[in-house]
């Protein structure tokens, strides 16, 4: 008999605080960039990409790839009001 509970239901609860934290400040960082007039470099649309990604990530519970995406985003947001 094969028996498939695996990993079901268990999350990093780390993690998943991280990666919604992470979500909530650059989604604020990246409407402020766009109010500062950033909002069409391409980093700034780099940036808007990877979140949206990193929010795909967080519904399906893959909590460091969210965090990952997230933390790419920001450096993405700080670089696209450095360069224009």
């Amino acid at each position: 008999m094969l028996s498939v509970v695996g990993c079901a239901g268990q999350t990093n609860p780390g993690m998943e605080r991280q990666c919604a934290q992470g979500l909530d400040i650059a989604y604020r960082e990246l409407d402020f960039a766009k109010a500062k007039g950033f909002g069409g470099t391409v980093d700034w649309a780099k940036a808007a990409t990877l979140l949206a990604a990193a929010k795909t990530q967080q519904q399906f519970e893959k909590y460091p790839n969210c965090v990952e995406k997230v933390k790419r985003a920001r450096f993405y947001i700080k670089r696209s009001q450095v360069r224009r």
